[in-house]
Parts: C-alpha cells; structure tokens; sequence
C-alpha cells in the first residue's frame, strides 16, 4: 500500500510541474467584464386574461419590466448580442407567463421539424431555465421555436457537462409563437403546479439561452465564459417577485394508460400464431408540498420508450444506456449521479432486469408497482425514496423483486453538499424457487456518503466518496472510493481523479463494469481564443489513465498486487470555427495486460481470442468532424486507423442528415471497422448501419422509423413509432418493433415481432 502512495503522489506531482509553468506563462485574457453583478427583472402580478397565441398584443405585456441587454457566447463571449432579444413576464394566482421577442436580419429561419423536444444546436430557438430553489444545483427548462413547437427539460448537478440535460422529462405547460417582419415573438404559460418551489419565495434564479442561425450566434442573458457550458447554472440572473409565492394549491394528476399488444416470438417453436395481450395501469402525481412531489405507478408499461441506438462494442466491459423511462426522470440525480462515470451504487435501469440463473441472458421482469417520494423540504435539503416490486418468472425459476432506495442531499456552503444514499434488492419468498434449483442472492444492498465540491468562484469542482456492499456473498474489499478535483480558469483546466473499486464491489443494482482495480487519472487542458481569425476557440488537452490491480479478482492472470495493468494517454486537439463547425484530432496509446481471455471483435469461432496474460502495445488516431447544422444537408464524420491489439484497425463512423424543413429528416449513421489482427484470428469487417426517418405531420402528430443493422449480433432492428399528443400530455401511441437474423444474408428470417398500441391520458384532479 505504501508503494501504491508513493506512486499516486509521484504522479500527482509531475503532473502539476508540467503544467503550472505552462499555465503561467500564458498572459491572462479574461473578458473585461467578469464579475459584474447579475441582472435581475423584476415581475408584477396581473389580472388580465392573457391568450397564449404568441402575439403579445395584451397591455401587460407593454408596461411589465423587461430582460435585454444579452451577451454572445459564440462566436466571442465579451460583447452584446447582434440579434437583441427581449423577455417580459408577469404571473397571475396559478401561471407564469412569460413574452419573447426575437429580433433577425431576415426570416430565414432554421426549423428542422414540428417535432417537441428538438435539440438546441441546428435550429432557431430560444431557452428559458428557472433555478426556483436557488441552489444552483437543479433547473426546470421550457423552450419555443419561432413555429411555436416546445421543448422542457430538467437540468441536474450544476449543468457542468453535456448528460445533466435530460429531455425524457414531460409535463403540462402551454406555448405558441408567431413570425413577424425581421422578428419573432412567443408566449410561454407554465402553470405553478407544473414547477417545484418553497411556498413564500421572493426570488428565483433565471437565465435565458438563444440560438440565432441568422446572425450565426449563440446568446445568453447573463454573461457567460466559453469554456463553460451555455446551461450552467452557476450564471444566472432572479426573478424578483412582487410578493411572496403562495402554494400552488391542489396538485393531484391521475395518468391511466391502455394497451394492446400483439406479438410473436419465431424463436419458440411452440408458438405457432400471435400472441395478443391486452393491459392497462397508470401513474398518478401527487404534491405533497410545493416542492414535495409523490409519483406512483401501478403495472407500468414503457413500450412507447424510444429503442436505444445501438452501438459497436469493441471493448471488453460492459456499455452505458442512459434511462428514458418517464417514471424514473424527474429528480433522476437525486437517486443517480452517485459515483463516477465508471461506477454508480444505484442504475434504474437495472430495474425490471434479471439474469437466468440458467442461461445467464438478461430476462425482462414485469413491474407491479412503484412509489418514489422526491423534492426539496426546504431550500437545502433534498430528499428521494423509491421503492418497487416486481412480479416472480415461473418459466425462468426467478422470485420476485423488492428494490428499495433512501437518497439525502443537504447543501453545505455556496452550493456544495453532502449526500448519502442507501440501496437495498430483496427476494421475495426466494427459498421455494432454491428448492427447485434457482441461483440468486437473497439480498444486495449498497450504502455510500459523498461530499461534492462547487466553490463560490465556480473555479473548484470535485466530489469525494465511499459506498460499501453488504451482501450474503463473502468477499474482500466490498467497497468503491473515489476522489476527484477539477480547477478551471478561462485559459486552463486541471483536473485530478483517482477511484478504487474492490472486487467483492457487487452492485446489482448499480453499475461496475469493471472491478479489483485502482485508477489514477491527472489531465489537463489549454483554451485559446485567436482574434479575427476562422478559428473561434481551439484547445489542447492531455488525459491519462492509470490502472493497477488490488489482486483479489479470480482472474485467468494477475500482474499482482496493486501493479500496472493498464496505461492509457490521450492528446487531443479540439477546434471550432466560427462558421459553426467543429471537430477534433486524438492520439492515444494503449499499454495493457489482458487478464481474461478477450475476442474484440465478437466475431471469431470461440477458441479464437486474444489469451490472457498477453501485454499489447499499441497507438490509435482518431478524429471528428461536425458540419455546420444551419445547412439542409449537415453530416458528421470520426475516422480512426491506427495498431490495435498485435494488429491494425480502420474504420469510420459518421452520421448524414438531410432536412425537409419544417416536416422532418431523413437521416443514416453507420460505425465500419476492419480489424485485422494476427493469426489465428481471421480478418473482420464489422458494420453498424441505422437509417432513421422522422416525419411530422403536425405540431401534435409525429412518425419515427428507425432501422439498425449490426453485424456483431446478426440482427436487423426496424423500430417505428407514431405519436398523437391529442391533449397536453395525452398521447396515442402505434409502435411496430421487428428483429431478424441477419447471417452475411446467406440466412434472413424473423426473430421475433410486436405491435403496440397504447393510450395515455393526463387528468389533473
């Protein structure tokens, strides 16, 4: 242990000798205008009938007070916008309404589709985001183009990187938009009910992000550095309200659903026709408090869910999915941003899946019911439970499920906190399924205390932790610590990691791909900002990885105890121009040691692979190149070539889209690799191919078909849904899922098939 110190503070230092005199030979270029102090508006209450039409042509909307004055974030971050835009607001005893103005040099204006929840890059939008706790932690987001189609959002843990936005969040709020001569205007009316906050509030924290394809800027009410995310929420402006908010009163919607499912599996010999099933459950909200939400569900049905795109698995652990199961999003941080990347104690998604004690293949168990308890108590305290049941498999011998989870979050200082988390999966009356044979355990349960680190300056960001398993298994070192720390400047980034997972670390609940090691990670990065050139912003970063084993693992081959096993670096070159593309150039090299036996390419005859105890050697060039989105035919191409293993690797990925504005695209991604390594291995061509086409037909009325084709698994997915949101919230669903085996083509037939049809209803009680 001792040597194992010592070498992560060797490593610690030598990393900050390289940088620091960089760092500080560079002079500073900080916008003149940083820490000004952040706008505020000031909102009254009105008594007139507002109509959500988009036009702005009520007399409230001429004597309220206005937010202006807003800031580039690209192409600079130091001066006011070219397209001025303007917000107004006002409330009433039970809405929010808020006016956009948008002005442009024309009304050319890019809309890609009628579709809710477009993305913000690639089209003319604007983005409101209500931080109503002032934590500067978690924000509701509601969004309008100038056709009036909506978007909302939550946004989780401060918004410091890209995966804190989710979109799967849904709820009632009403908008609309209107295009005039050289401008835009829109109206949002978000009901109180639909947000979470503390009764007697007198302040929210606000700002506001827009895209301008016209003027080929990006612009924020509050000003805001380019190397940080336009959604962080450590810049923002308030809200001042005229009066402390009431409670939002009664707040209890009812969301039944009904569906017909057909489907047949060609898999099973018995099953000679369709099988046709018919079901119906629910969801029901309830407000416990303004900032106290309970949600329950009743035998949920997720088929509406958009499939997961699929990808190349080149690795030799297990792939990340995020959730997109409505029931799990709102407050999804509160339960799930436990860890880091490479391990979390709690993964909804392993929610309603188990393993066949006897074929070891995941199985799908239904859900009977689920409870979760979420929200603020008090502007500093946050509080989740959840607790779900799932039913029993008789054809599978598996017992039901109880999966129990506790999560605390209480703010310390500025906007750090501490958090604990308790995470506990309970058999049901397993003894009678081990009388027949059955394998499982009969409990696994996780607990674990963070502390995360956000420092008054948004300088520092970090999070320590330590989470323990108990489980009827006896294993050593049934534990997961983690340590990172990241100092960011306008002209430098640095940031330090280290995590160890023990191998008796069996979260089934949660996500560990990998066990028995521990990781030392140092990186680095430098921003520059050249003026008057086609460059806007470019960067240069160093990321390093160092594993070494603990040697508890039962491993085909061990380099021992707490010896190298694994070094990765990679220098990376990121650049955007200010025509709005962008893309980077990467070099890593790998130096390993296989300590099971390992077939990258998933392709080979099964005593074909890579043995363990095998060191490799070898260095990759990748790269990445994003076109400009505003263009009807954008694309994105990633080009790697380079040694692989004791062989060589080509491929390229990319993805095509052309816009039928303002009615859809029609889109193809593709991942080809050609890896060719030594014998005995034989040469692969490994293709991933998804052609996707989405339609809309209306603001209410949407067509998605999506087709994927994977030659690792010899499958072709077709996967279509249509969707008719009739009221706000209400949706009727068609979705048409088909799997073929697909061997070279020499063999095509079916898998399996399903039709769905399901109908949902939002009613507010």
């Amino acid at each position: 242990m001792g040597r194992l110190l010592s070498f992560t503070l060797y490593m610690l230092v030598f990393t900050l000798g390289i940088i620091l005199p960089v760092v500080g030979q560079q002079t500073s270029n900080e916008p003149s205008n940083r820490g000004f102090t952040y706008p505020e508006i000031r909102i009254k209450k009105t008594a007139e009938r507002i109509t959500v039409d988009g036009r702005l042509d009520e007399a409230v909307w001429a004597i309220s007070g206005k937010a202006d004055n807003f800031w580039q974030y690209f192409p600079t971050d130091s001066s006011l916008a070219m397209g001025p835009t303007e917000i107004i607001m006002t409330y009433d005893e039970s809405i929010l309404y808020v006016g956009v103005k948008c002005y442009s040099k024309t009304n050319e204006y890019v809309i890609p589709s009628l579709k809710r929840d477009y993305t913000f890059g690639g089209n003319d939008n604007l983005t409101l985001l209500f931080d109503t706790y002032n934590d500067k932690t978690n924000a509701f987001v509601f969004g309008i183009n100038p056709l009036g189609v909506r978007r909302e959002a939550l946004i989780a843990n401060g918004g410091r990187q890209r995966t804190d936005f989710n979109s799967s969040w849904d709820n009632k709020w009403n908008g609309d938009a209107v295009i005039h001569e050289n401008y835009w205007t829109a109206e949002f009316a978000i009901p109180f009910k639909t947000l979470r906050f503390n009764a007697g509030s007198t302040r929210w924290r606000f700002n506001c992000y827009r895209n301008d394809t016209d003027y080929n800027e990006m612009t924020t009410w509050t000003n805001i550095p380019q190397n940080y995310i336009i959604m962080d929420l450590s810049f923002m402006g308030d809200i001042i309200w005229e009066e402390p908010l009431d409670k939002a009163g009664s707040n209890v919607s009812i969301i039944p659903y009904v569906t017909t499912n057909v489907s047949r599996d060609f898999t099973i010999a018995e099953q000679k026709s369709a099988q046709l099933i018919g079901d119906f459950g629910g969801d029901a909200k309830i407000a416990i408090t303004s900032g106290l939400n309970l949600d329950i569900t009743v035998n949920p049905d997720f088929s509406q869910v958009e499939v997961d795109e699929q990808v190349t698995d080149l690795s030799r652990f297990e792939l990340f999915f995020p959730e997109k199961r409505q029931f799990f999003i709102e407050n999804a941080d509160l339960f799930g941003s436990f860890g880091l990347a490479r391990n979390n104690p709690f993964f909804s998604r392993r929610i309603g899946i188990e393993i066949d004690p006897e074929t070891g293949v995941n199985v799908q168990t239904p859900i009977l019911y689920g409870l979760r308890l979420s929200g603020k108590l008090n502007e500093n305290f946050r509080l989740g439970l959840l607790n779900m049941q799932t039913s029993k498999l008789e054809e599978n011998n598996l017992p039901g499920f109880n999966y129990s989870v506790a999560a605390l979050q209480q703010k310390v200082f500025d906007r750090s906190n501490v958090s604990f988390i308790f995470v506990n999966k309970q058999a049901i009356d397993g003894d009678e399924f081990k009388q027949n044979g059955s394998t499982f355990n009969d409990y696994n349960r996780v607990a674990g205390i963070e502390y995360r680190l956000a420092s008054a300056d948004n300088r520092w960001t970090g999070k320590t932790f330590y989470h323990r398993v108990f489980s009827p298994l006896e294993s050593e070192n049934e534990f997961a610590h983690g340590f990172q720390v990241e100092y960011l400047r306008r002209r430098y980034r640095l940031e330090w990691a280290h995590l160890a997972i023990g191998n008796g670390y069996n979260v089934e609940v949660g996500f560990a791909p990998r066990k028995d090691y521990f990781l030392m990670s140092p990186e680095f990065q430098l921003y520059f900002y050249p003026q008057n050139s086609f460059v806007n912003q470019h960067s240069i970063s160093v990321d390093t990885r160092f594993f070494l084993e603990m040697g508890k693992a039962d491993r085909q081959f061990s380099v021992g105890r707490f010896n190298l096993s694994e070094r990765q670096i990679e220098a990376t070159w990121e650049f955007r121009f200010r025509n709005n593309t962008n893309g980077e150039l990467m070099v890593t090299e790998n130096d390993l040691t296989i300590l099971n036996d390992f077939d990258p390419t998933n392709l080979q005859d099964k005593d074909v692979f890579l043995p363990a105890g095998t060191n490799f050697h070898f260095i990759e060039f990748t790269a990445s190149y994003e076109s400009d989105e505003r263009k009807r035919l954008s694309y994105e191409l990633q080009p790697v070539i380079g040694q692989f293993f004791n062989g060589f690797r080509v491929g390229l990925a990319g993805t095509l889209n052309y816009r039928i504005q303002p009615f859809g695209s029609v889109g193809m991604s593709w991942d080809y690799n050609h890896v060719d390594l030594d014998t005995p291995f034989k040469a692969v061509d490994i293709w991933l191919v998804g052609p996707k086409f989405d339609f809309t037909f209306s603001k209410k009325v949407f067509l998605t078909t999506f087709v994927q084709y994977n030659n690792q698994f010899d499958n072709l997915n077709i996967n279509a849904r249509f969707q008719w949101r009739f009221q706000p919230v209400s949706d009727f669903f068609i979705v048409y899922t088909d799997n073929y085996l697909v061997d070279s083509f020499s063999q095509f037939f079916g898998r399996n098939r399903t039709l769905v049809a399901k109908l949902t209803y939002w009613l507010n009680l």
